[in-house]
């Protein structure tokens, strides 16, 4: 893959997360101001959730089929929709219908690109999927603060429209700039079929990289929902210092992975899988009882750990399949995490009812950290299984 292509990627996921930053906060103040009801702004989050997970897999299938540049540039085009139905809203079931094709749109932007880019580059992949997962969390690092700046200069429609503006341009950059991965015959457009997804799932060896990964979903739906409404509540966090540590989860996070990446393309991803997780679990666990500074110092190592078992995860999946399966893979790495990012938070808020919020953070600490143990066991007496077909018959290999 040549660096226009890498660069034609990356700039567009920028573009979208940067607008996403930005008109995001806006949409529970629209729903609110349209429908005068608070308890609306919950739906919100369900018309993104639901097709989102739903899509990941279908969407990866088809795109090892199809192709992977199609589904890039419709996804780019979807959201780019989304953003002129925001601005135009009169309804608050506009505004769900806009958050409905947002998360269809965003499921292939997630998933796929870094499959592209593991595809055509198989010994740089750990490298280039951290570089784009690392772009990606910069522009939702950088679209808050920039929305903050320009509060009071632009309108709420002209946020919503330069939302749409970026997702278009990003569309328009894929498709001048990347160049569909090439294919080694018939073989490499079947896509893995569900049995060759179950026998991958039913390994015993995959198994703690697969709950790793619904883990690491529930750290980051906890970090951007109930651990700052800890802070707030029950260490007087003002507005200003919450906006700094989603600020600061988001660059620590991406840049863990664009350190990291490199480094396990010469050492493989189970060492780094496994230590992310140990370091998870140390920061979540410190959490509870830190105050002042000591907060940030326990945020960095658990968004350190979940960064780079996000990315060690996600290559190790993509190990385990052939060319035909890096779609379908990639989308049911993001299929495990939007479960986790989903149902995560409202089971530990639900668990907070009955103990006290420390004791829960605690408890997840744990799981983590039984589920690296787990991991340790597992990955170091095997190598990852491979999926392969002959003809009608599927069988595993050892080869990441």
């Amino acid at each position: 893959m040549t660096r226009k292509q890498v660069f034609g990627l990356c700039s567009s996921v920028f573009l979208m997360m940067l607008g996403v930053g930005m008109m995001v906060p806006l949409l529970p103040r629209k729903v609110i101001a349209i429908s005068g009801s608070v308890s609306e702004t919950a739906y919100l989050a369900a018309f993104f959730a639901v097709p989102y997970v739903c899509f990941q897999i279908p969407c990866g299938r088809m795109a090892d089929r199809y192709g992977y540049k199609p589904f890039l540039i419709a996804a780019y085009a979807l959201c780019s929709l989304a953003g002129l139905i925001y601005r135009q809203a009169g309804a608050v079931e506009t505004l769900f219908v806009g958050r409905l094709l947002q998360g269809i749109g965003e499921a292939p932007v997630w998933a796929l690109a870094p499959a592209m880019l593991s595809l055509q580059n198989p010994a740089e992949k750990g490298k280039l999927m951290g570089l784009y997962n690392a772009i990606l969390h910069l522009g939702l690092t950088m679209g808050p603060l920039l929305g903050t700046l320009f509060t009071g200069e632009w309108a709420e429609g002209e946020v919503f429209l330069f939302y749409s503006a970026a997702c278009a341009l990003g569309a328009v950059v894929v498709g001048a700039a990347v160049r569909e991965p090439g294919r080694k015959g018939d073989e490499t457009r079947g896509g893995m079929k569900r049995e060759e997804i179950l026998l991958l799932v039913k390994d015993g060896a995959t198994l703690p990289v697969l709950t790793g990964i619904v883990l690491y979903g529930a750290g980051y739906g906890l970090f951007l929902t109930i651990i700052p409404g800890f802070l707030m509540s029950a260490r007087g966090y003002t507005t200003a210092q919450t906006g700094v540590f989603f600020s600061l989860f988001y660059l620590t996070l991406g840049m863990s992975q664009l350190v990291a990446g490199p480094l396990l393309d010469r050492r493989g991803a189970k060492p780094f899988l496994v230590c992310g997780l140990f370091l998870a679990a140390v920061g979540l666990a410190g959490i509870p009882g830190a105050s002042g500074a000591w907060t940030v110092g326990f945020l960095v190592p658990a968004s350190l750990g979940f960064g780079v078992a996000c990315l060690s995860s996600m290559a190790y999946l993509n190990g385990c399949v052939s060319a035909s399966g890096k779609g379908t893979v990639s989308g049911l790495f993001y299929l495990l995490w939007g479960v986790g990012y989903f149902t995560g938070p409202l089971a530990i808020g639900e668990l907070g009812k009955l103990a006290d919020f420390d004791k829960c953070l605690l408890g997840f600490a744990v799981v983590v950290a039984a589920n690296a143990a787990a991991a340790l066991s597992k990955l170091s007496s095997r190598s990852c299984l491979t999926v392969v077909q002959k003809g009608r018959n599927m069988r595993l290999i050892q080869r990441y």
